[in-house]
Order: C-alpha cells, then structure tokens, then sequence
C-alpha cells in the first residue's frame, strides 16, 4: 500500500528530480576505481514520504536496499540545498496559474505539535507538563493554501511569530497586493501586532480578548481546517527531527502535498485531463 496515491506522489517527484543536482552513480575519486553504487534519489525520496506520512524513524522504514544512515545523510543534504522549499515555490505558481491565488484575505495562526527528541526549534511546552514541543506558525490564503511556514519552540507566543510568517509567506509567493486584510484570533490582539500590519501597508481584522470565539470567527477558519491537513502527517504531529533546516525541509515538503491536493481537486471542476482521479478524498 503507497504511502500517497499516484497523483500526488508523481507530480512531487517529478519537480523534485529536476531540482537534485546531477550525481555520478560511481564514486570517481575512490583510490580503487570502484565503490558501492549511490542509491537512487527515487529510492531514498520514497522512504522520506514514508517517513513523513507515517512519522516512523528511519530505522523502521528502512530497507535491504536502502539504509536509515543514508535516508538521514540524504534529507539533511536536500534539506541544505532548499529543494523542498522551491518545490513548494512551484506548486504555489501552478495553484496560481491554474486556479488562482486569492491574496486579499490572509489568515495566520499557530499550532503546537510534539518534539519528544527536543532540538533547535523545540521548547518547553506550557499545555503539556513542560514536555518538549513545537510551534508551526501558518499563513494562508482565503482558500486555506498554505503560503508561509515559521517553526518556533512551542513556548514562543503567536504574536512574535507574526512578522516573520507574513514575511516567508512574501518569500513564497512575491510582493503581495496592497489591499491585503489580515485575519487573526485573540492570541494577536496587542498595539504591536496592529503596528506591524500597518507598518507592511495591511488592514486586520483580530479577534478580541474576552469575546466568545464563535462570534467572531468570520474568515479564519481556513488555517485552522490547514493546520489540521498537515497535522495528517505523522513527522510533523510528532517531530523528532533536531536539526532546524531538516524540520523546515518536512514542513514544506507537507505544504507542497496540501497546495498539490488542492490544485487537484480545485482543477477537477474547471480541466478534464487522462489521468484525472475519480476517488472523492485523495488520502
């Protein structure tokens, strides 16, 4: 059983491959004239997207033909090229080209996850007797496509994270229009919030303290029903990655495979191609 269905696996792969640079399959300066064979990126690539969606450790997903030193030697090496945050660059250009990105109303929020190993981006956990955690701060827009990720200790509150989220989500995508209305719950009801946005040429509509939340949920709905697709990987609801550049590669590999699942979905009402999925929930 694949861990993704085709349709989702494929077109990943294929911008993924174009990306890796060109490698011999030999090792040309080994003393001998000879060494092991490289295994395959598309080998190593697979058991990633294993251990993304099912959130294993690299021993249990490895394979005769393919080790948990060389799966962990091979993330950090992509993780250190950034492959997966232009990956998520692409998937967000053809969203936009296909369907269209609607900018003018973007949502952020936070989400606290489990980082039992601790690391760069982990903190101590204020909702889970100090365990360690951590924070994925997202922006997206009004459809719910995740545009900008920020990893955090889980002890950082959601307002300092705000600037940096807003940023990475411009990284992403490029300038972005200037009638732009940022929605936020209560977590981002402070003078400095409001300064920022004005100072980035935004509107917001946040949420008050002591206002019941069903009141005024209006638009913000979209990144919390996001945070709860990635939160179907199992790496990122219990990251034990260290590194803060390996856990940057999975949160945007997983936003990729959610911006890719809704192009399909979204694509499936306007185009009509061959290999068009017919399942109502691609899993």
């Amino acid at each position: 059983m694949p861990a993704l269905p085709s349709c989702l696996l494929e077109p990943l792969w294929n911008q993924f491959m174009a990306l890796l640079p060109a490698r011999e399959e030999f090792a040309a300066g080994h003393p001998l004239a000879c060494h092991r064979r490289r295994v395959p990126d598309r080998t190593v690539f697979e058991h990633v997207v294993l251990a993304l969606v099912h959130g294993s450790g690299y021993e249990r997903i490895s394979s005769p033909g393919c080790s948990d030193r060389t799966i962990r030697r091979r993330v950090k090496e992509w993780a250190e090229q950034g492959i997966s945050e232009v990956v998520h660059v692409l998937a967000l250009e053809a969203y936009d080209r296909m369907i269209g990105l609607e900018l003018s109303e973007i949502s952020v929020d936070g989400c606290i996850t489990k980082a039992p190993c601790g690391g760069q981006s982990a903190g101590r956990s204020p909702v889970d007797r100090g365990k360690q955690g951590l924070k994925r701060s997202v922006a997206t827009d009004a459809r719910g496509v995740p545009l900008g990720l920020v990893a955090a200790g889980v002890n950082r509150h959601d307002s300092p994270l705000l600037g940096p989220t807003l940023h990475a989500a411009m990284d992403q995508v490029g300038p972005l229009p200037g009638d732009v209305n940022v929605n936020l719950d209560r977590g981002y009801d402070s003078n400095t919030s409001r300064a920022l946005l004005r100072e980035l040429g935004f509107t917001g509509e946040i949420a008050r303290k002591g206002v019941p939340a069903p009141i005024q949920a209006s638009k913000r709905w979209v990144v919390e029903r996001t945070h709860s697709w990635m939160n179907s990987y199992g790496k990122l609801r219990r990251c034990t990655e260290k590194n803060n550049t390996v856990v940057g590669f999975y949160l945007h590999l997983a936003a990729a495979l959610v911006t890719i699942r809704m192009l399909i979905r979204h694509a499936t009402i306007h185009y009509r191609w061959d290999e068009r999925p017919t399942a109502r929930r691609l899993k």
